[in-house]
């Protein structure tokens, strides 16, 4: 099989700043992704974990693991209940964002999902998340 990384992106009328903010700060990011209700306020850095308790008893794991300013943010992705433990970096969610001369174009880069059992479904999941959010994202960046 070959990889499953969903690819996106989105041209946001707004400064490198605003954009930044949209994707670090909690008020915003619970806007265009989930948060628990008791996630800390402060902006999220290298090192911030969102923890989410699982049914079945595991837990869904995000690590940002890169953050450069108003450039690149990359966050890991891991599930307890996966078969495998994999490399931080190899199932993740990147926003990189690009100048452009009207504005900020933000990439999405989610996965890889080749490496799961059942990487098709996160990958389609993937797909639907990623356009929803990038919309949301260019909504509240703009606003």
């Amino acid at each position: 099989m070959g990889t499953l990384i969903v690819k996106d992106e989105i041209i946001i009328h707004a400064s490198a700043s605003k954009v930044w903010d949209v994707l670090v700060s909690p008020k915003y990011v619970r806007q265009w992704d989930e948060l628990p209700e008791d996630f800390p306020e402060e902006k999220m850095s290298v090192g911030s974990e969102v923890v989410w308790d699982l049914p079945n008893g595991g837990v869904t794991k995000t690590t940002v693991i890169e953050a450069e300013r108003e450039s690149k943010l990359t966050i890991s992705l891991y599930v307890s209940n996966w078969d495998i433990k994999p490399d931080p970096a190899a199932i993740a969610y990147t926003y990189e964002m690009i100048k452009q001369d009207n504005g900020m174009k933000l990439s999405i880069k989610i996965g890889d999902f080749s490496l799961l059992q059942n990487g098709e479904d996160y990958y389609e999941a993937s797909v639907e998340f990623a356009q929803e959010s990038k919309q949301k994202i260019k909504q509240l960046a703009e606003e």
